[in-house]
C-alpha cells in the first residue's frame, strides 16, 4: 500500500495485539484563528460528553475517568491547539493518546468501540507522498521536505555547498589569479572564454551538490528526491547526478528563485498529480486478479485473512443506523471493522472515489489466493 510512512506505522500499531480497547476515536476539523480554536475546544468538550454516555452504556464495567483525564490534558494543551492542521484524529485507549494530524477535511464525529476508527486516517494517507524537493538554481540550491502536504525548509550543515562560491571558492580564486600574471619583468594576460569557464563552473558545482547528497546527506528514511529548476538546470543535474534517491520521471521545470514557500507548495502539485496518476493505474491492474464484491463474501474472506487489497468507495460513507437506532454510524462501523480486520491480517485498505476503484465498484476485495 502506498501511503505515508507515519500513517502506515500508526495503522499497524493500532491494529496490533499490543493495543487493546475499548477505543474512543474523535475526528475533528481544526483551525488556528483564536475564535475558531475556542469553537474547536467546545466541540471536543461536547464530543467527550457524548462519548462518555455511549461508553458507559456500552462498557458499564469499565472506568471512563482514564479517558476523561487524557481528553482534559489535550483541552489544556496550548501546543496541541497551536499546531493545528486541517483536521486531527484523536484515538484514546485506557492508557494511551494517539494524535494524528490530517491534511483533509473530515466529518466531525466520535466513535466508541472495540476497535479504533481508521477510515479517515487511511484516506488521509493516500496520495500523500513523502519526498524531498531540491530547489535548484544555477549558482545555489535549497532543500525542502514534503510531508502530509506540508513543505518544510531543511536546515543544511554549514559545509553544504548551498552556493557556487561555497563549493568552488578556492577554484574560482585560482582562476582569477591566472588572468593576470608577470614573468621576468613582463606582464602578460591569460585570456579564457568566459562562457566556457562559466559552463565548467556550472558542471563542477552540480557535481559538488551531487557529491554532498551521496556522501554527506543522511536520508535514513530513503525517501525520493525531486527537482525544481529551469529546464537547462534540472536536465544538467539529472545527467551528472549519481544519487540513488534522485527521481527523474517527474520534474518541475520552473525557476524556484524568489518563490515563496506557498508558491513552491503549489508547484509541488505537479509531482503529487503525477504520482497519484501512476498509483491509480496500478490499482486498475489489480482487477486482473481474483476478486469479490459481495459484502457477505468479503466479510468471510477478511476473517480468514484472504484479502490482500480492500477497496472502499467514499460513496459508502453515509450515516446509517442499521437495525439498532442506538448504534450510531452503524454502516461506517461495519466498513471500519472490515478495514481493521484486513490491516490486522497484513492486507491493504484503500478509501477512494468510486471511479478510481477497479471496475468502478463501491466495495471490492482482491484475494490472495
Amino acid at each position: 500500500m502506498k501511503m505515508t510512512k507515519i500513517g502506515k506505522e500508526l495503522l499497524s500499531q493500532l491494529t496490533s495485539e499490543t493495543e487493546s480497547g475499548p477505543f474512543v476515536t474523535i475526528m475533528l476539523n481544526t483551525h488556528v484563528a483564536h475564535q475558531e480554536v475556542e469553537k474547536d475546544q467546545l466541540k471536543l468538550k461536547n464530543f467527550a460528553k457524548e462519548a462518555k454516555k455511549r461508553f458507559e452504556k456500552k462498557y458499564p464495567e469499565d472506568d471512563w475517568s482514564a479517558f476523561q483525564g487524557q481528553i482534559d490534558q489535550l483541552m489544556a494543551s496550548q501546543n496541541f491547539w497551536r499546531s493545528a492542521t486541517t483536521s486531527v484524529a484523536l484515538i484514546f485507549t485506557p492508557e494511551k493518546t494517539f494524535v494524528h494530524r490530517l491534511s483533509i477535511r473530515v466529518d466531525d464525529q466520535y466513535y466508541v468501540g472495540d476497535e479504533p476508527y481508521l477510515l479517515a486516517i487511511i484516506k488521509n494517507s493516500q496520495f500523500n507522498y513523502d519526498y524531498f524537493l531540491l530547489a535548484l538554481n544555477r549558482d545555489s540550491f535549497s532543500l525542502y521536505e514534503n510531508r502530509n502536504h506540508n513543505l518544510v525548509s531543511i536546515d543544511l550543515p554549514a559545509f553544504a555547498p548551498t552556493t557556487l562560491e561555497k563549493a568552488l571558492g578556492e577554484e574560482l580564486d585560482k582562476k582569477a589569479s591566472l588572468t593576470h600574471s608577470s614573468g621576468e619583468g613582463n606582464t602578460f594576460h591569460i585570456t579564457v572564454d568566459k562562457g566556457e569557464e562559466e559552463e565548467i563552473d556550472h558542471r563542477n558545482y552540480y557535481q559538488a551538490i551531487d557529491a554532498f547528497f551521496r556522501d554527506e546527506w543522511q536520508n535514513e528514511r530513503r525517501i525520493p528526491l525531486y527537482m525544481m529548476g529551469l529546464a537547462e538546470n534540472v536536465t544538467l543535474f539529472a545527467k551528472l547526478a549519481k544519487n540513488a534517491y534522485l527521481k527523474r520521471d517527474v520534474q518541475i521545470k520552473r525557476s524556484p528563485n524568489q518563490l515563496t514557500k506557498e508558491d513552491l507548495q503549489e508547484n509541488c502539485k505537479t509531482i503529487d498529480t503525477k504520482l497519484s496518476e501512476q498509483e491509480k493505474k496500478e490499482y486498475q491492474n489489480l482487477a486482473n486478479r481474483k476478486w469479490i464484491e459481495q459484502l457477505a463474501d468479503i466479510k468471510q474472506a477478511a476473517s480468514l485473512g484472504r484479502i490482500s487489497d480492500l477497496f472502499i468507495s467514499t460513496a459508502n460513507l453515509v450515516d446509517g443506523y442499521g437495525d439498532n437506532p442506538e448504534q450510531e454510524y452503524d454502516w461506517r462501523q461495519e466498513l471500519n471493522h472490515l478495514a481493521n480486520e484486513v490491516i490486522r491480517m497484513s492486507g491493504s485498505v484503500y478509501l477512494l472515489d468510486t471511479e478510481d476503484i477497479p471496475m468502478g465498484k463501491k466495495i471490492l476485495a482482491i484475494l490472495r489466493y
